[in-house]
């Protein structure tokens, strides 16, 4: 049973049957905007009416050597409208959730509406609780196992959005992390990769999107571990060499199809995921590589199963991370009775 809200159609919340205003909208697209995204690249818009809010892809936004298909920014979209949904159900209302509710309007992805009052349960406020905390976490992490509970409380997550979370072997892990490994070195040896990687690294005070230099975290001493390397075509910083864990907690999200309303549902469940660890006090990364070479990817996939693997997670204990900056509402909102571009 989902605990925030539903995806069918009911009878939202009016002004004229005498139930309580409608949460503060604003304030539930501001916690919508903390939802993770490619490079940070915040590829969303939203529209607020009294008691829907539409959320929108902006194409402006999709990096195009990434990120052709536009499955990354869907995924991004996703997460932003699970935490649409989640605030909404902080606030104390249901919601309901419609995908691509206008076919004559392709980048409206997402349709929320309020409906009747309901006190959110506990499960969503811990959920709830963890917005404003998680991070992606790019620094080593301990060398402590992650309990089996933990690991099953993620899969659950997951299957709660529609996805499934398979937790790798010592073999798988060791397979995945070797792909990752070369798609991330197929993905450098891109003269149009390297430049679109500088385009989305913040050098200065004051960007509001992108990797800032501080969220950045450690070289690979020894280059076990593919994270993205945003301080490639930064040689001025200074940055430390740090020794990762030997064996990680390696994680692969897939959905049962590979469709625009399967991406959205995948950004769903990973932004459940990552929600889910940060309440555990476990750190994520999520390693996006090897999902962004279709060879690569299709080896991480099971089509005859009709599985796709959508992102790789990398799950652990870890210090604590530096947040990216958000950019402000006035230019996520698009106003009411305004065309969308």
């Amino acid at each position: 049973m989902n605990d925030i809200g539903t995806q069918q159609a009911h009878q939202p919340v009016s002004r004229d049957t005498g139930e309580p205003d409608a949460p503060d909208l604003v304030a539930c697209v501001r916690a919508a905007t903390t939802a993770p995204s490619l490079h940070n690249s915040q590829p969303w818009r939203f529209r607020i009416t009294p008691f829907e809010v539409d959320v929108y892809a902006d194409p402006r936004r999709r990096l195009d050597v990434l990120d052709p298909t536009g499955r990354e920014l869907l995924i991004s979209v996703g997460a932003a409208v699970f935490t649409l949904r989640l605030a909404i159900r902080g606030a104390g209302y249901l919601s309901d959730l419609k995908l691509f509710p206008d076919a004559t309007e392709p980048d409206l992805v997402a349709r929320v509406s309020v409906r009747r009052p309901m006190a959110p349960t506990p499960a969503a406020e811990a959920l709830i609780a963890a917005i404003p905390h998680r991070h992606t976490n790019r620094w080593p992490f301990a060398r402590s196992v992650v309990p089996a509970d933990a690991v099953e409380r993620l899969a659950d997550a997951a299957r709660r959005e529609g996805a499934v979370l398979t937790v790798a072997n010592p073999v798988s892990r060791n397979a995945i992390l070797g792909l990752s490994q070369e798609a991330d070195r197929a993905l450098r040896a891109k003269g149009r990769y390297r430049a679109e990687l500088a385009r989305w690294t913040s050098p200065h005070a004051g960007r509001r999107d992108g990797v800032p230099v501080t969220a950045i975290g450690p070289w690979d001493a020894l280059e076990m571990l593919p994270i993205r390397d945003f301080g490639l075509l930064q040689p001025q910083l200074d940055r430390p060499a740090a020794q990762f864990e030997p064996y990680p907690t390696i994680m692969v999200l897939s959905t049962d199809g590979d469709t625009r309303r399967h991406w959205v549902n995948a950004g769903q469940a990973l932004q459940r995921v990552l929600l889910t660890a940060t309440w555990l006090n476990l750190a994520t990364t999520p390693i996006s590589q090897p999902v962004e070479v279709p060879g690569i990817r299709r080896l991480l996939s099971d089509g005859g199963a009709g599985k796709w693997a959508q992102i790789v997670l990398r799950v652990g204990y870890g210090r604590p991370a530096t947040g990216t900056p958000r950019r402000p509402l006035a230019e996520v909102l698009v106003p009411d009775g305004s065309e969308q571009p």
